[in-house]
């Protein structure tokens, strides 16, 4: 892709994100979220493969049938309330329908069959931006919505995601969709605390993108999108091989990790607020995530390829991709933990 055009498309994310975040009006919050998905449909195309383009339509039609529902029920809250501010959504029904194209739009179950397959079809730096930014926009309308809308709704959608995000994941073999089940999971994790405890989503949502972005850049330097490939990585990275279980055991929350904050922090807010039973489901659907990621941690670091190989197998090299990035996401997924207290501070 030329790098003018490249450039351009990036800085129209930023924009569209830095609107819908500015806005208190929901027809510049839909801009916001058009802007931002037009801007990437490029980004996702850009390979000229048949899986990218199949993708490429996928989303775009979702974000699209998601968008129409947005306008339309903040018309209907227009109409019946006789204004446009987001956080004036008297009407149940549509903050239910703004709550639920939302869903829609970052991928929570039970409308999550989209996101696994569009993450197939891209590579890894469009689906690191599809994982990370592209949840900004809609996630900041459905902190706003929270506090108006039904907490069984949100309580509802949170259980379903995390026990599909961990259900879903566990007979996958592509890379990608596995971290697209997982996005599903954590997604479910920050939706369930929301309506008591904002300040912990934020605190989910910042550990999410940090987390997920070492594991597509981990991969991207790699160069493995499944699970087969991962055992012959040893050969290509032997220190990035070894980092790499630490990484997946954060993203399924084993401590000492930084993962573990969040889902501790949300464990401990649901018990305070008397909900032992969501709070046990809670942990029983992460037990189902930690499964696949121990099994992606096996297969890294304590098996071989037991096929045999056509191509010529690939020695150490010196890497070509800067490592700067991948280097502090690494940091930041490892070793939270001990300010826990500090950044539960700063957000309170």
């Amino acid at each position: 892709m030329n790098p003018y055009v490249l450039v351009i498309l990036l800085y129209s994310l930023g924009l569209g994100t830095t609107l819908t975040f500015a806005s208190s009006h929901w027809l510049l919050a839909w801009m916001g979220l058009e802007i931002n998905t037009l801007a990437i449909t490029p980004l996702m195309a850009q390979q000229h493969h048949p899986r990218a383009v199949e993708a490429t339509t996928k989303y775009f039609l979702i974000q699209a049938t998601a968008a129409a529902m947005i306008l339309f029920a903040s018309t209907t809250n227009a109409w019946l309330t006789g204004e446009w501010s987001i956080n004036n959504m008297s009407n149940p029904v549509t903050s239910m329908m703004v709550m639920s194209a939302l869903a829609l739009k970052i991928g929570l179950a039970p409308a999550h069959f989209w996101l696994p397959e569009v993450l197939q079809g891209l590579n890894l730096s469009t689906g690191l931006i599809l994982s990370t930014w592209q949840k900004l926009a809609p996630f900041a309308l459905i902190i706003q919505m929270a506090q108006n809308t039904n907490p069984t709704l949100l309580t509802l959608l949170g259980i379903l995601s995390t026990l599909i995000g961990g259900w879903g994941g566990l007979n996958q073999t592509q890379l990608r969709k596995i971290l697209g089940y997982s996005s599903i999971a954590h997604m479910g994790w920050m939706l369930i605390i929301i309506h008591y405890m904002p300040q912990l989503t934020l605190i989910a949502f910042i550990t999410y993108i940090f987390m997920t972005a070492a594991a597509f850049l981990t991969l991207k330097t790699l160069n493995t999108t499944k699970i087969n490939t991962l055992s012959t990585t040893w050969s290509k990275n032997p220190t990035l091989t070894a980092i790499t279980p630490l990484i997946l055991l954060s993203l399924g929350g084993l401590p000492p990790m930084t993962g573990f904050v969040p889902k501790w922090l949300i464990i401990q807010e649901l018990a305070k607020q008397n909900l032992p039973l969501t709070a046990t489901i809670m942990i029983l659907t992460a037990l189902l995530s930690l499964y696949f990621y121990l099994r992606l941690c096996y297969t890294a670091t304590l098996t071989i390829n037991p096929n045999t190989i056509n191509a010529t197998t690939p020695w150490r090299t010196k890497p070509t991709l800067t490592l700067l990035t991948l280097t502090l996401t690494l940091t930041m997924t490892l070793e939270l933990l001990p300010l826990t207290l500090t950044i539960l501070t700063l957000t309170t």
